[in-house]
């Protein structure tokens, strides 16, 4: 490596590397390159992470960078002032003053010499129908009686695991509906992703699914590993089910044989599911694109789905017309923490009238 990076530094090129190996990469003070093309480029958006230093470090080499992503903002303005500081260090500055206190139409006018988005259908005419549903779901009797208990417990991981922190698979209503749809994903032809963000729910879809899942793909496993998996799902049959942790197969793959994604909880980050359906629904896809969420009535997804719904719109308004929006994105640990209250005060007004 170290030969290969001296000859690139003496005779030029293009050279591919990787995040990691910033770290071990040394440039002497008077070293330039014509262009830095970041890619992922909100990976460097914390400007105190090792990761974000290094990369800083050889932007100061050239005077043409370009930085690629999908999500400038995953929780709010500062993330992509963060990025536009490295690109042009006084259009950042002005933006922390419009960013508070101007509307869009400023802000957008600010960022224009430094920020071009171009949106999927942009540059894929071609590509088909997406098609997103949202599956409410009834729990029964049994999912309710431990869907209290989770809320009083106060258990952050197991309240966002509804319907799938039951005892018995046969209990989940959410398992039920899950094989149902992939059934019928099975009578159309068709390959199903299934998302998660628990590795036990994980484990569930496994159980209620059986033979027809390929093996999971979730942090645990190697990189390599995880393209041997999905290749093991593009030769499957019709009806084939392709587990995946949602921070590990929701990023950086691409799994076009599937047209059917499922994710059993909502996440607290729009971004995130939009990443993982992307797995599926991008350059190459044959097929229009399913998208089913299951949701469980009467519980706290309800509420997450409507905080969730309503900052959608807000970014959306700005992110349409390449603009950030002000506000953050994300559900943190707090909002998380009054939406289990109003649960908790719901069931003991319920114990109360029933008293």
């Amino acid at each position: 490596r170290d030969k290969m990076f001296a000859s690139w530094k003496r005779y030029g090129g293009v050279a591919v590397t990787t995040y990691e190996t910033t770290a071990n990469l040394s440039f002497e003070d008077d070293f330039r390159m014509d262009m830095l093309i970041v890619d992922e480029a909100h990976y460097i958006k914390n400007e105190n992470a090792r990761r974000s230093q290094n990369v800083r470090n050889i932007c100061t080499h050239t005077d043409r960078i370009l930085f690629l992503t999908g999500t400038a903002i995953e929780n709010n303005v500062e993330e992509m002032i963060s990025l536009i500081k490295v690109l042009n260090p006084e259009i950042a500055e002005s933006l922390e003053h419009v960013s508070r206190l101007s509307a869009a139409a400023k802000f957008r006018e600010s960022i224009a010499p430094v920020y071009y988005r171009r949106k999927r259908e942009d540059v894929l005419g071609e590509l088909p129908e997406l098609i997103e549903n949202e599956e409410w779901i009834s729990l029964n009797l049994i999912e309710r009686q431990i869907y209290n208990d989770t809320i009083l417990s106060q258990k952050y991981a197991d309240i966002r695991q509804v319907s799938w922190n039951v005892d018995d698979v046969t209990d989940s209503s959410k398992a039920q509906r899950l094989i149902e749809l992939v059934n019928e994903a099975e009578s159309e032809g068709r390959k199903v992703i299934v998302f998660s963000f628990f590795l036990n729910t994980l484990k569930m879809v496994r159980e209620a699914l059986g033979e027809r899942c390929v093996n999971t793909i979730n942090g645990s496993v190697p990189v390599a590993k995880r393209q041997q998996i999905i290749d093991a799902f593009d030769r499957a049959r019709p009806g084939a089910v392709l587990p995946a942790q949602i921070q590990s197969g929701g990023t950086g793959l691409n799994i076009q044989s599937a047209s059917v994604v499922i994710m059993c909880e909502p996440q607290l980050k729009p971004s995130i599911e939009n990443q993982a359906i992307s797995r599926a629904y991008r350059m190459g896809q044959a097929r229009n694109v399913l998208v089913y969420r299951l949701l469980c009535e009467n519980t706290i997804e309800e509420r997450i789905m409507e905080r969730l719904s309503a900052k959608q719109l807000i970014f959306d308004s700005f992110a349409d017309t390449s603009v950030a929006a002000e506000r953050s994105q994300e559900i943190d640990e707090r909002t998380f923490g009054s939406l289990i209250q109003l649960e908790i005060d719901q069931i003991n007004q319920q114990k109360l009238s029933q008293s």
